[in-house]
């Protein structure tokens, strides 16, 4: 999907709302970062019916899709790495959208750099990385992309840290990730 896309569905926001409970919110706050984060990815998934597309991303705002993204992007690299985050579905999600500007605003500086760095390898082999392939070729796409293995790394060591970041954004700006809390 195109950033220009992207921008339009963001500004066709329906009046579907993303409403968490209160109770949700404390709880996954005592729980910690990952589980506070979790209320509001959970909310998400309910609102997009659980499939992202196009069109469900138009249900959601910039921020919230943001925040769906670093979920996805977390849950994909740390159990396949860049190439299975690829190779799923989500490089266009990721690399071809303002994901990285995002995590910068976020105060996930360094891992923005990050995102860059791996949507450069991205846009060079997109067609490549992207094309249908046999269980094989897919295990020997991680020997032929190893230039991923670095970025994984790093992410893998800085995880924790980014996540807390997102989670002190999230919590500072609770208005820009949940339309309405409820009791």
């Amino acid at each position: 999907m195109s950033s220009a896309l992207f921008c339009i569905l963001l500004r066709q926001k329906s009046d579907i709302m993303v409403r968490i409970k209160d109770e949700d919110l404390r709880r996954g706050a005592e729980e910690g970062m990952d589980e506070f984060l979790q209320v509001f990815i959970d909310a998400y998934e309910e609102v997009i019916g659980g499939d992202l597309t196009a069109e469900t991303m138009g249900l959601l705002s910039g921020h919230q899709l943001s925040l769906l993204a670093y979920y996805y992007f977390r849950r994909e690299v740390m159990e396949g790495g860049f190439v299975q985050l690829i190779y799923n579905g989500y490089g266009g999600f990721i690399f071809e959208n303002p994901f990285a500007k995002a995590m910068r605003q976020f105060g996930a500086h360094r891992f923005s750099k990050l995102i860059y760095r791996g949507r450069e390898i991205y846009m060079e082999h997109k067609e490549d990385l992207t094309r249908e392939r046999s269980d094989e070729e897919f295990m020997a796409t991680y020997e032929q992309y190893a230039e991923f293995d670095r970025l994984e790394e790093i992410f893998l060591d800085e995880e924790e840290h980014i996540t807390a970041t997102l989670a002190a954004y999230v919590d500072e700006h609770i208005e820009e990730f949940c339309d309405e809390i409820i009791n």
